[in-house]
Order: structure tokens, then C-alpha cells, then sequence
């Protein structure tokens, strides 16, 4: 055959018997370094190794081209000569690179020393590569290649198609999202996750009864639906304490968890202002509905008193003691500061509005102890907010707005300026007409109270700068699924509107009270907008799961 039209590493054979063999200069070099691992002619002499190397079985660089099959004679097909019969066969030969003989790799397993040609691994005896899978590669380390650990370059990675992965990979999975595939649980399970935020909701129905007690406009039938809001929250508030029992009992444990959980023991407030709003609303539901001379009048009355001293004795430990147990058991970073650390003191704070709201109709030798102590406990709540307020302020100013999922918490902001200012006032007009502190006509009941209406204007607008903030914060970014910190929505913002219903009728202006009552409208559509919110997220089990209420680490 011409050799122009011959591939290169190819043998053929013609009818003449003559061999054409085409052989790479690598192959003439490495003969002689392989006659030292050839296991059949080891007693010929180095030239014959040399000029039948492709005849025998163990070779590594190419394979032995002259066979034929169709012969069954003892030497394979072939004749003395080597020849074959068989016309034009060929096959190729492939080569492999040069290798130095201090470079040949060593395969200990499969007798002598071979070169590393072609084929890169442990070849048999006919020259093919073995079969080595399933072969435990750590008991035979001739299996274990310098390429096959080499890790994929860099520069040319390997492009994936899973687009989800790929997804995953570059938006890592949020916390607060849900997960559309959470599989169904059954309601007595769920208790578990029944947390003390749920007193939130006693807490904005309460306020919501308090808040319709005091409209400056009243037409018949708001006292009723004012004490409609009343029951229902005794209906809510016995039915959440049911659940908690349930979850203690039920859940052995739990009790000790919720109350010493970092997030979840915050909400020990909101059982302590829902039993506030349930005084406050009691007192003007209940206490006002009898007459002066009414023979009932006189130990409810005493029993308000009774129940506020309680309270006040019951929310300053709370104060005291959480705090205390926080500050040495749990690390709070600043900036992730909410106003929900402010929960463990707001229930003394709401100390001053209870003692505002009940002093009144009390005699004037439990009202002063009432009115003093009621001062004493909103001095408290609001100097600690003030200060909490300074890292609130930082967190926002380095780190930005909170997660929009939490975003409907910040109005709790609003609560410490809005009931301290409503509790001035009102503790200031239960003062009886004729106190003078010192007997010298000085600081008589009509300066404090010009005092106290001054000081509400202060802090009203406080209040109000801190609803803007808020209110601009949820509007930016919307929650997209119902969390209980929803209700600080409600029952901060009651607290602001009794404050400017009270700063209206300080200064006589109608006009702030027809504002007053247009908030108020407003504030009752956003309780039955929370409220049905709350339900749905109950059904579609958005709340109340696991690793979706405030028993997790946020």
C-alpha cells in the first residue's frame, strides 16, 4: 500500500507474506527496557526479545498485529516465518509517550514492573486494561491513580442544569419563608407551639374595650359594644390559659423552656398587660355601671384596689427578675435590637395607666398610695424604654429596618410615650380638688395638672414621630405571612388614641377629639383585620408549626 494513504500506528499485511509495520520511534527505544518484564521469552537472548517484542502477549505499548483466527495450528495462525494468510489485516497500534526509566510507575499486584503507556492503569496479559471495578482501591493502591483524585479545574467548571439547585445555591434559603411542601400536623401536636404571644391578642381586645369606654362622642349602644369587646376578651382570655395548660401538661417541659427561651420568654409580658386591660376594662364596665350608693359598689372598689397592688407587686418582679435572668443567662446582639425587649417592662409601666384609670372612684386614703405608686411604676417603665430606645435608634441608623416579617412590631415603640402621657393626665385629674402637697397654695391639683397636660403634649408627639417610623416601615415592606407581633399593631396605638382622646378633652378642641374618634374606626378595622389574619394562619398552618412561632431562635 502506497504509504501516503497508510494512518500512522497502523500495521498491515499483504498477500506476499511481507509485514509493513509501521512503528513509532518510541516503540524502538523502549524494547530494550522491556525485556526484563516479559514472562514467556526470559531465557531467549536480548536480540530475539527485541525482534519478536510484538509477538509476545505482555507488551504495554501497542498490541501484537499479526494474528489470525481462522488458524488452529500451535503457533496461533502464524507460520515459521510469522506470516498470517489472512490478506490486508489490520489493526491499530496505539503508542504510548515516552517515559524515563526512573518515572516507571510500579504495580505491585500484578507482577513485575510496567510501563505506563497508553493506558493508564493495570493492563492484563493481553495487553487491555484490567477490569478494576469493584475492587476495593485502599487494598491495592495500583488502583489509585494520580488523575483520578485530581480535583475539577477552576477555570472550566462544569455547568450544572438543575436551575433549582443553581437557584439554591446562589439565594440560600430564607428562615422566615415558608415551606410550601410542610406536611400536615394534627392540632393536638401543634400545642406544642401554642407560645405566651398569644396574649397579644387578649392584650389588643382589652385595649380595644378600654378605648371604647372613653369615646368623647357617644351614641347608644357604644357602651354596649364596649362591653361586648369586654367579654370577649374573658372568653379569649380563659381560652388561651386552657391551651397553655394543655401544652404544659400534654408537652412535659415546656413550661421551663417558654419561660427561660430567649425570644419566647420575652412575651411573659403580654399575659401581664392582658390582665391590665382586663382591670381597666372591669373598672369601667363593671365598677361605673352601679350607682354611688349602690351596696355592691363598695367591695368592688376595694377589690380594684386589691387587684392593683397585686398587679404592681406581680410585674415588678417580672422586671426585676426576667431582666435579671436574661442579662446572665442570654446574649442579645444591639444590632438586632427590637422593641419586643421592651415587653419585660412594660407591664409595670401600665402600672401608672391601671392606677389613672381606677383612682378616680377610689377613697381619697387608698387613691393617693394608688396615684403615688402609679407614678412611681410609669417612671420606671418609661425610663428603661428611653434608654432602650437609644440602642433601638443605633440599630436602625447601622443596620437598617428589621425583617419585614417583624416589621409590625416596631409600633410597639409607640406604647411608652402614649401611656405615659395618658397616665399624667389622668392620674393629675383623679387628684382630689383641693390637694396642696404642701400646704402653701403652690403645688395644688390645677398646676399638676397643667403640669401633667404639658408633659402629655410632649410625649404625644414622641409617640406619634415613633407611628410614622413604623408605619413607613411596614408600608416599604409588607409581611407575607401572619406572625403574632401583629397585634402590637392594635393595642400601642389604643394607647395612643386614649392619650390624644385625654390631651382633647384637657384643652377642650373638638377638633382633636373628631380626630380621636376617626382613629378609633381606624383602629377597629385593623383589630378585625389582624384578628381574621390570626384565624387564617391558624387553618393554613402558618402559626402554631413548628419552626413558625416565637419558641424558635429568630
Amino acid at each position: 500500500m502506497d504509504s501516503r494513504f497508510q494512518p500512522a500506528g497502523l500495521s498491515f499485511e499483504n498477500n506476499n507474506g511481507n509485514d509493513i509495520n509501521v512503528q513509532n520511534n518510541q516503540n524502538n527505544q523502549n524494547n530494550n527496557q522491556n525485556n526484563n518484564y516479559n514472562n514467556f521469552n526470559t531465557n531467549q537472548n536480548q536480540n530475539q526479545n527485541q525482534n519478536n517484542s510484538y509477538s509476545n502477549s505482555y507488551s504495554n505499548n501497542g498490541f501484537n498485529p499479526n494474528f489470525d483466527t481462522s488458524s488452529s495450528d500451535s503457533n496461533h495462525g502464524r507460520n515459521l516465518s510469522g506470516q498470517t494468510s489472512r490478506t490486508n489485516t489490520w489493526v491499530q497500534t496505539p503508542g504510548g509517550q515516552y517515559t524515563p526509566p526512573n518515572q516507571i510507575q510500579q504495580f505491585q499486584s500484578f507482577g513485575p514492573s510496567q510501563q505506563q503507556g497508553y493506558f493508564q492503569g493495570p493492563v492484563n496479559v493481553n495487553g487491555y486494561p484490567e477490569d478494576v471495578k469493584g475492587k476495593d482501591p485502599f487494598q491495592n493502591p495500583a488502583f489509585v491513580t494520580e488523575r483520578s483524585v485530581q480535583p475539577t479545574p477552576n477555570e472550566s467548571p462544569r455547568d450544572s442544569i438543575d436551575v433549582e439547585k443553581e437557584k439554591a445555591a446562589v439565594e440560600p434559603h430564607d428562615p422566615h419563608k415558608k415551606d410550601p411542601n410542610q406536611p400536615w400536623m394534627a392540632f393536638g401536636q401543634r400545642l406544642k407551639h401554642f407560645t405566651w404571644a398569644w396574649y397579644t391578642l387578649t392584650m389588643a381586645t382589652g385595649g380595644i374595650s378600654t378605648l371604647i369606654a372613653i369615646q368623647p362622642h357617644r351614641f347608644p349602644g357604644l357602651i354596649t359594644i364596649g362591653a361586648v369587646f369586654y367579654v370577649v376578651n374573658l372568653i379569649f382570655f380563659a381560652g388561651l390559659g386552657a391551651c397553655m395548660v394543655l401544652r404544659f401538661t400534654k408537652f412535659p417541659g415546656t413550661f421551663k423552656e417558654s419561660v427561660t427561651h430567649e425570644r419566647e420568654a420575652l412575651f411573659l409580658g403580654p399575659f401581664f398587660l392582658s390582665v391590665a386591660t382586663i382591670i381597666t376594662g372591669t373598672q369601667k364596665y363593671v365598677v361605673e355601671s352601679y350607682e354611688a350608693d349602690h351596696p355592691m359598689r363598695g367591695w368592688i372598689v376595694t377589690s380594684m384596689a386589691i387587684a392593683f397592688w397585686v398587679y404592681v407587686f406581680m410585674t415588678f418582679c417580672l422586671a426585676v427578675f426576667q431582666y435579671s435572668f436574661l442579662f446572665a443567662h442570654h446574649t442579645y446582639l444591639l444590632t438586632k435590637f427590637m422593641p419586643s425587649w421592651l415587653l419585660p417592662i412594660f407591664p409595670i409601666m401600665l402600672g401608672g395607666t391601671v392606677a389613672a384609670v381606677i383612682a378616680a372612684d377610689q377613697p381619697v386614703s387608698a387613691r393617693m398610695p394608688i396615684i403615688a405608686a402609679g407614678l412611681g411604676c410609669q417612671g420606671l417603665g418609661f425610663t428603661m424604654s428611653i434608654l432602650m430606645y437609644a440602642h433601638y435608634i443605633g440599630r436602625l441608623m447601622q443596620v437598617g429596618y428589621p425583617n419585614r416579617e417583624h416589621r409590625g412590631a416596631m409600633f410597639i415603640g409607640v406604647g411608652p410615650p402614649s401611656f405615659t402621657a395618658l397616665a399624667f393626665i389622668g392620674m393629675a385629674n383623679a387628684l382630689p380638688d383641693e390637694f396642696d402637697l404642701q400646704m402653701d397654695g403652690v403645688m395644688d391639683a390645677k398646676v399638676l395638672r397643667t403640669l401633667a397636660l404639658v408633659s402629655a403634649l410632649f410625649l404625644w408627639v414622641l409617640a406619634m414621630w415613633f407611628f410614622m417610623i413604623a408605619l413607613i416601615a411596614v408600608l416599604h415592606s409588607r409581611p407575607e405571612y401572619f406572625h403574632l407581633g401583629w397585634w402590637a399593631m392594635v393595642f400601642p396605638n389604643s394607647g395612643f388614641i386614649i392619650a390624644t382622646i385625654n390631651i382633647g378633652n384637657s384643652l377642650k378642641d373638638e377638633i382633636i377629639l373628631y380626630v380621636a374618634n376617626g382613629l378609633t374606626i381606624a383602629v377597629l378595622l385593623m383589630w378585625a383585620f389582624v384578628l381574621y389574619h390570626n384565624i387564617r394562619a391558624v387553618v393554613v398552618q402558618d402559626i402554631m408549626y413548628p419552626g413558625r412561632d416565637e419558641d424558635v431562635e429568630d
